[in-house]
C-alpha cells in the first residue's frame, strides 16, 4: 500500500468510522470539515512518526502540513527524501 492509501485508510478507520467516506477528498481540511480535532492531530502525529519512521518537529505541526490528504502526504515525502540514509 502506498503512501496516500495508507494516509486515507487511517482517516477512514480512525476518524470517520463507516461509510461516510465518499464525502472524503484529498484537499478537505480536516479541521474545517470537523474530521480531526487537537486531540486528532496528536493521533495524527503518532502515526507518521510511527508509521513513517520520522521525527515531526513543533514547528512542523501546522495545517500546511497536517490539514488533509495531500498535505499530509506532500509533507511525508518531504520527510523522507530528507532522512538521512541509515548505514
Amino acid at each position: 500500500m502506498d503512501i496516500h492509501q495508507q494516509i486515507k485508510q487511517f482517516i477512514v478507520e480512525n476518524f470517520l468510522f463507516a461509510e461516510d467516506n465518499g464525502s472524503l477528498n484529498d484537499d478537505s481540511s480536516f479541521m474545517d470539515e470537523g474530521i480531526v480535532d487537537s486531540m486528532g492531530t496528536l493521533e495524527l502525529i503518532l502515526f507518521v512518526e510511527e508509521t513513517f519512521q520520522i521525527t515531526v518537529e513543533d514547528d512542523e505541526i501546522e495545517p500546511d502540513n497536517f490539514d488533509s490528504i495531500n498535505n499530509l502526504y506532500h509533507y511525508i515525502l518531504r520527510k523522507t527524501e530528507s532522512a538521512p540514509v541509515a548505514s
